[in-house]
């Protein structure tokens, strides 16, 4: 096993996820920061913007502490981004959601981020599908 990891293709497609990765990054910082918004916040948001989430999901979700998950939705709830309301199984747990003015901001953050978009778009559909499963057994999901 130690020695597949050291092949020199594992190596290079390892060096190439690190390259998307980073641009990635950046882009969504440069995104974020149009909007006056950290990368945090953007990425907060952009989850926000799928479905309403309790703090500890957030956190699981951007691997990081429940507590700095608190401090970036007070930020966002103060500009408007994102109210807090109670979850309907659960009263005694509150949801982050997305306000109106927080689903256009998500979706101008999406719509902003084209690193990917010109790359992919020269792939056909049967090898982007092959990407994207590729992809998703990295990282342990079953190929829908």
């Amino acid at each position: 096993m130690a020695t597949a990891r050291r092949d020199p293709l594992t190596l290079e497609v390892v060096e190439l996820i690190g390259t998307v990765v980073a641009r990635y990054y950046e882009e969504y910082e440069q995104a974020a920061a149009q909007h006056a918004l950290t990368g945090a916040q953007a990425r907060v948001l952009r989850l926000l913007s799928l479905e309403p989430l309790p703090m500890r999901r957030i956190a699981r979700n951007l691997k990081c502490e429940p507590s700095n998950v608190t401090g970036i939705v007070d930020r966002l709830e103060a500009r408007g981004l994102v109210e807090r309301r109670p979850d309907p199984a659960d009263r005694r747990v509150k949801l982050a959601a997305p306000t109106e003015k927080g689903l256009a901001t998500a979706e101008q953050l999406r719509d902003s981020l084209d690193f990917a978009r010109e790359p992919l778009a020269g792939l056909t559909a049967a090898e982007r599908e092959t990407l994207r499963d590729l992809l998703q057994r990295m990282v342990g999901e079953s190929a829908a």
